[in-house]
């Protein structure tokens, strides 16, 4: 009978491990394995200096979240605060740039910062503490959201507040430049909670968005002139591409219950009709034009699973996912695909106020 017992017991630590493993983010595990180091770095590998950024780190942040990986995050977050943040996230904004210098020492190569960073930032801290019942993630997510209101926000004369891609170089006598994919507008809903500014650049953002793309592509930059405006005439720089990918991923993860969502999708129905079409997301748009160029690499494709309203189009892009999955040397395409096929699992999804709805008792399916 004892024996008997034993091996029930034995049987029943097995399915428990198992499950657990089922549980498991496949592609998470490897990312951490391909692209973070023991301390917690995000390396981008494409470029020589062995580069991390703001971005880099927040994505990851928001992954290890997701995935309830406290560890993970720890590490990231320390790392962030010690090496982007001068030790001190709450006295300092991140500098967006950080790698290998000429004299081959290692140190923040650019510290200007970079809001999209800052914002997943503060938004995973703040997150974490709730979600966690962590205290000082709170605070310290507390801390960097009032400190990006002080040094990245600006009032902007005929439209309101609106947060700037970072804390210098885009402002100047005559008008400033916005990237619309820099602030996802579940993330504008969240921070609503902390009253001014937050409430009135929710409804900024959502113009930003609205505004500039007249063809129905979104932007990487677009400039508001102080005399004239959105400035969307035809011009070479006006391109939607490796920036705005991200436009049509926050919206597609947006949820159903938010308003801003039915708007934003029929705003950016071209984007998912030419999709459609011809079974690639363009990588290169005119976005004065509605102009395409190229296709995008694979983390495009997993971009618009969220995005993607016909169920048709979704499959051909969830099968282009699991054929082509981004190696070690894909960085970008990577996070997007963490991202979007994370959110097409059913891995995690937004409330209508913002905040994180992770699935941390699913039977995971398997990532590729």
């Amino acid at each position: 009978m004892k024996g008997v017992r034993q091996g029930c017991l034995a049987l029943l630590t097995l399915v428990t491990l198992q499950a657990s493993a089922a549980c498991d983010w496949p592609a998470w595990q490897q990312f951490k394995q391909d692209y973070i180091s023991d301390g917690g770095r995000v390396i981008d590998p494409s470029d020589a200096r062995k580069i991390t950024t703001s971005e880099g780190q927040s994505y990851a942040m928001f992954f290890a979240l997701a995935a309830n990986d406290r560890a993970a995050f720890a590490s990231l977050f320390d790392w962030t605060q010690n090496n982007l943040a001068q030790g001190d996230i709450k006295a300092h904004l991140p500098g967006w740039l950080w790698g290998k210098k000429e004299d081959n020492s290692w140190s923040v190569l650019d510290s200007n910062s970079a809001s999209d960073g800052d914002v997943w930032i503060a938004w995973s801290l703040l997150e974490a503490g709730r979600l966690w019942k962590m205290p000082a993630y709170s605070e310290a997510g507390k801390a960097l959201l009032s400190r990006i209101a002080s040094e990245e926000v600006v009032k902007v004369p005929g439209l309101g507040s609106m947060l700037l891609p970072g804390k210098v170089g885009f402002v100047d006598d005559a008008g400033w430049r916005f990237n619309p994919s820099y602030l996802p507008p579940q993330l504008a809903n969240y921070f609503v909670r902390y009253g001014a500014p937050w409430n009135a650049i929710q409804a900024t953002n959502l113009r930003l968005l609205l505004e500039t793309a007249p063809k129905g592509y979104s932007p990487n930059w677009v400039r508001f002139d102080k005399k004239k405006g959105w400035q969307l005439k035809q011009d070479k720089s006006l391109l939607g591409s490796y920036d705005a990918i991200r436009v049509y991923l926050w919206t597609g993860m947006l949820n159903d219950a938010d308003p801003q969502k039915e708007r934003l999708l029929a705003k950016f129905k071209p984007m998912a009709t030419q999709t459609a079409k011809t079974g690639l997301p363009p990588e290169k748009i005119d976005i004065a034009t509605g102009k395409v160029e190229g296709n995008g690499p694979v983390g495009f494709s997993a971009s618009l699973l969220p995005f993607l309203q016909n169920r048709d189009a979704q499959a051909v892009q969830r099968q282009r996912v699991a054929d082509n999955f981004p190696g070690n040397d894909a960085y970008f395409s990577y996070v997007l695909t963490l991202f979007g096929q994370g959110w097409d699992q059913h891995r995690f999804r937004f409330t209508a106020r913002g905040e994180l709805l992770p699935d941390w008792g699913q039977e995971c399916v398997s990532s590729h």
